[in-house]
């Protein structure tokens, strides 16, 4: 995500075998499992429901890393993840301790199917979300993170469930408990509400759904996915996605991943099936809708590129649109391969104040790109730098945000300085003056006092700082071995502080834990190394 405050200078903006009703499209074209032998059973609906249910049996595949597991238990007779425990409920959240009711205890999901049955702007529309997962212990109850929305159902393996809403949890308990290690599936049924925001005092504003003239689009970082969809929402938790989103003519759906089928319905209406490819965290997932133009180009070694655009800004945002295979090229130098199949710019047709970097698929709003080259470039290499180092790369829990924020700062001015931007080092230099301020403000970077703190600006030029602190240690050639291998060793994986300081320290051949740990915790900021005038 990239910071664009106005008050401040530019420095610091930043399934085999498909039986239902007649008509209703398969899922064509999906990847098969490769990895995964134990089938799931996947209960999708068309237009949520509307048209009646299709039965999709086989696990769809969902990359070569399975989707980290961070179970909550709650003892009885005996632990709750041993044979033979006796049934209790999972964890209402992951015990993160700066949002410890994100995420929930019990269970780990393997698959998303989010099925929109989209209207009109900020109009309520009919909505479902099946959740294939599994037991981490035997489950007498378990929760899913959601936030209003009008509940209208909830089915685990077909069976009505008893629910309760308690906060943004949805407590549901199943009609029998669920074993150790079973497959279940749940179907939550509900009203949509495309107004539904919420507000931080951080960089990120308002989150959730945001309309745009003609549709929406979704911003769920940190934690507002819940208003979207009910999920198990931590940036550690990840699963792939399938979206079914039913639009009225004339009127397009986009959604992270790859587009398997747009298939015109009796009515006139058609329905949109996209297929993430690769888990996803939930808030880094992206489902707009507007009346968008497809432009398609190829970057580094023929990966697909595909921009939204909304029709009337495809013009005026095609000169800094355009430079995503420099860009790509760029990174690729730096961080290796990128870590996806495809990838692609929204233009989000709003005022947001901030970028998304949505999995394969940012989200950029058109003032970013409408504006001078130096700032657009800044905001286009930030958003796609985090997915290699966020998305790909993901957190562990949110104190890890710097390795995210300050890898997509850190990247972005280094490309920035090179393409008629300052220079990194005057703006590393600003941020070491105002560090010790940041710090007793906001936290070290990997240390926020409050949740509150997270998007800050000590997230951001804050924890570039500390990159640039182990560029100015250990060398640039070291310093380029490390991130290479950090974006590597943790490709489609889940990593947080102590594991890059690990890795830092292997790779550079001494131990970096003494230096990096003021750099990263303390209260005061350290010497910068070889510039003892700062």
């Amino acid at each position: 995500m990239e910071i664009h405050d106005p008050r401040q200078p530019s420095q610091f903006r930043g399934l085999r075998g498909l039986r239902g009703p007649r008509g209703l499209p398969g899922l064509r074209g999906l990847p098969r499992p490769r990895t995964r032998r134990t089938a799931l059973l996947l209960t999708l609906t068309s237009a949520v429901g509307i048209g009646g249910a299709v039965v999709l049996v086989g696990a769809l595949s969902h990359g070569d890393h399975p989707s980290p597991a961070r179970p909550g238990t709650l003892a009885t007779t005996a632990p709750a993840g041993s044979p033979g425990a006796a049934p209790s409920p999972g964890a209402p959240g992951i015990g993160d301790p700066l949002l410890p009711l994100d995420g929930n205890g019990g269970y780990t999901v393997s698959r998303y199917t989010l099925a929109f049955d989209w209207r009109a702007p900020r109009t309520h529309f009919d909505a479902s979300t099946t959740i294939s997962a599994s037991a981490t212990q035997a489950l007498s109850r378990f929760d899913l993170d959601f936030a209003g929305n009008t509940l209208h159902s909830v089915t685990v393996d077909d069976v009505p469930a008893t629910t309760t809403r308690d906060g943004d949890e949805l407590v549901v308990t199943p009609a029998k408990p669920i074993p150790q290690g079973g497959a279940f599936t749940v179907r939550v049924t509900y009203t949509a509400d495309p107004t539904q925001r919420r507000h931080r005092g951080d960089a990120i504003g308002d989150y959730g759904w945001v309309p745009t003239p003609d549709g929406t689009v979704l911003y769920p970082q940190p934690d507002g996915a819940k208003m979207i969809f009910p999920a198990n929402d931590h940036p550690s938790l990840r699963a792939p996605v399938t979206f079914l989103i039913t639009t009225p003519p004339g009127v397009s759906a986009v959604a992270n991943g790859r587009l398997v089928e747009r298939a015109p319905r009796p009515d006139g209406r058609v329905l949109w099936t996209y297929d993430s490819e690769q888990p996803v965290a939930a808030q880094l997932v992206q489902m707009a809708i507007g009346k968008f133009t497809f432009v398609e180009s190829t970057g580094p070694h023929g990966l697909p590129v595909r921009d939204a655009v909304p029709g009337d800004l495809v013009n005026g945002t095609k000169a800094y649109r355009s430079l995503t295979p420099e860009h790509l090229a760029w990174l690729e130098q730096r961080l290796g391969p990128y870590p996806f199949r495809r990838y692609g710019v929204l233009v989000g047709d709003t005022d947001l104040p901030v970028a998304l970097e949505s999995q394969s698929l940012s989200l950029v709003p058109k003032g970013d790109l409408q504006g001078d080259r130096v700032d657009a470039e800044r905001d286009l290499v930030h958003e796609l730098t985090h997915q290699w180092t966020g998305d790909s790369v993901a957190i562990r829990r949110w104190s890890d945000l710097w390795l995210s924020e300050g890898h997509a700062r850190f990247y972005e001015r280094l490309y920035s300085e090179a393409h008629g931007g300052d220079s990194i080092e005057s703006a590393m230099r600003a941020a070491y003056e105002q560090h010790d301020q940041w710090r007793h403000d906001e936290g070290a970077p990997a240390e926020p006092r409050t949740e509150a703190a997270l998007f800050k600006q000590v997230r951001y030029d804050g924890s570039a700082l500390v990159l640039y602190a182990l560029r100015e240690k250990v060398g640039e050639g070291t310093f380029e071995k490390i991130e290479r291998s950090w974006v590597t060793k943790y490709q489609g994986r889940v990593a947080g502080t102590q594991d890059f300081v690990a890795l830092a320290s292997e790779a550079a051949g001494e131990d970096l834990k003494p230096f990096l740990t003021p750099w990263l915790y303390g209260d005061r900021t350290p010497p910068m190394p070889g510039h003892p005038d700062w």
